[in-house]
């Protein structure tokens, strides 16, 4: 742990991207309110997401992470719930059955409230609002009213969360991820687009050597990784007041842990190595990642690195990239020579989402997907270049149909935007367009697994 840190010294530091509350004595209420309800997640949990990732450190996982840009409270439905965690498991079969190694699932989910934004204020028709930041923290109407940052949604967000949790946590323990049922994970609108057909064709091979472990007595009855999976949850810990209040002191280790979720991370709007960001996530000891854009330098990441898991203890940490697809070849080289040079250990995982926005001629913000596929094919390739491992993967996704991102193999166009444009913030992959990237992602990993093991036997 850091020296002389405790869960509220990121108080004494310059902090950005959060609000300014116009009651103080409100926020200190609700802060009271949440030091005093239950932990979302728990330390044993977090400890053992480290140890997942710290495999893929080592290449023998790969991370993928993936949910909502920014949760709603207008959209808090079971059955979006249900259909993101669908497309998640699929894009883990899909990756697993590709690359023959385990796939660590962490959703965007149960927390993911709050977002950073490029200005403090918005105009519209000459009125200008503070900008809206998450439901966390206001209101997406634009009005005065609506854009007051209000403390009690964070309660409205814990509730939220944790009634997320319960669910997820019966879908992954209870059955629902069965192996042997991967057929009806299918969406109808996957079902029937040119990835449904491909999955089904992976699903039946499967099935065949499912039947094969039934013949030789390894069923799920007797065997629970065929019928559960571990599912964990994350987001941007950018609301400090709602992170100091969920930060529990561990009773078995006396450490400290934010328990709001899994894992954490740093945007790269708020990595500055003395800011408050930084000195936050420094103390707990989740899993945390960082964002690495086309501004970061190699000797500050060096630095932040070592503020932020000082003992380099594999799993600790998960570098982002965010580059946008024609700028990862010209930045990201030198960042992962550096890290690797300097012998650090990290997860290197790929958000194609970030850097490839744009805005569409409807007026819609889109991201291409040709862009998105782009930037993961050149992130791939830097690491092959390098001689380093291509961990994982962060995309901005949902379960449902939307059409928020164009491309993909059903070509959604600038024009089809508007026909099912759902997001809070920033446009997301359906699950088709998702499923679409894991497969072709798998084939990347297969690719480069037959090229390690050419290599193996032509060294011996």
């Amino acid at each position: 742990m850091a020296v002389n840190w405790t869960p509220k010294s990121w108080r004494e530091k310059e902090i950005r991207q959060v609000p300014v509350y116009p009651d103080q004595k409100a926020l200190e209420a609700v802060e009271d309110s949440l030091r005093a309800y239950p932990p979302l997640v728990f330390a044993g949990e977090a400890r053992r997401l480290k140890k997942e990732l710290a495999k893929v450190v080592d290449g023998n996982a790969f991370l993928l992470q993936g949910g909502d840009c920014a949760e709603s409270f207008a959209e808090f439905k079971a059955d979006n719930i249900r259909d993101t965690f669908k497309v998640m498991l699929q894009m883990a079969v899909a990756l697993t059955f590709g690359a023959s190694q385990p796939v660590v699932k962490v959703g965007r989910m149960a927390g993911q409230f709050a977002k950073p934004r490029s200005a403090d204020t918005e105009t519209v028709d000459g009125v200008e609002l503070p900008s809206y930041r998450g439901d966390i923290i206001n209101g997406i109407d634009f009005t005065s009213e609506a854009r007051i940052p209000d403390p009690k949604r964070m309660v409205a967000a814990y509730n939220q969360a944790s009634a997320t949790l319960n669910l997820l946590r019966a879908f992954a323990q209870g059955g629902f991820a069965d192996l042997n049922k991967i057929h009806r994970w299918n969406l109808d609108f996957i079902k029937d687009s040119p990835q449904g057909a491909e999955y089904e064709a992976m699903s039946a091979r499967i099935d065949e050597a499912l039947n094969f472990m039934k013949a030789c007595g390894i069923t799920s009855e007797n065997v629970p990784q065929l019928k559960e999976t571990n599912f964990y949850t994350s987001h941007e810990a950018l609301l400090l007041w709602y992170e100091e209040a969920l930060t529990r002191q561990d009773s078995l280790t006396g450490e400290w842990y934010d328990c709001s979720a899994h894992m954490l991370w740093i945007g790269d709007r708020t990595r500055q190595l003395d800011g408050a960001h930084i000195e936050f996530l420094s103390g707990v000891q989740n899993a945390v990642g960082m964002k690495c854009g086309p501004t970061t330098d190699p000797d500050e990441l060096i630095r932040i690195i070592d503020r932020l898991n000082p003992q380099n203890e594999a799993g600790r940490l998960t570098l982002i990239a965010r580059m946008g697809h024609d700028k990862v070849e010209d930045y990201l080289p030198a960042l992962v020579r550096r890290v690797k040079q300097e012998g650090r250990n990290v997860v290197w995982s790929c958000d194609p989402m970030h850097g490839n926005t744009i805005k569409a001629e409807t007026g819609y913000k889109t991201r291409p997907f040709e862009r998105v596929l782009g930037e993961v094919t050149n992130f791939f390739a830097v690491h092959r270049a390098e001689g380093t491992q291509a961990g994982g993967v962060h995309f901005e996704m949902t379960g449902r149909d939307v059409t928020e991102c164009t491309g993909g193999a059903r070509a959604i166009t600038d024009h089809d935007l508007s026909l099912r444009y759902h997001t809070h913030c920033d446009p997301r992959l359906n699950g088709e367009q998702s499923l679409e990237l894991a497969f072709l992602i798998a084939e990347s990993l297969k690719k480069a697994r037959d090229d390690h093991q050419v290599s193996l036997a032509k060294a011996s």
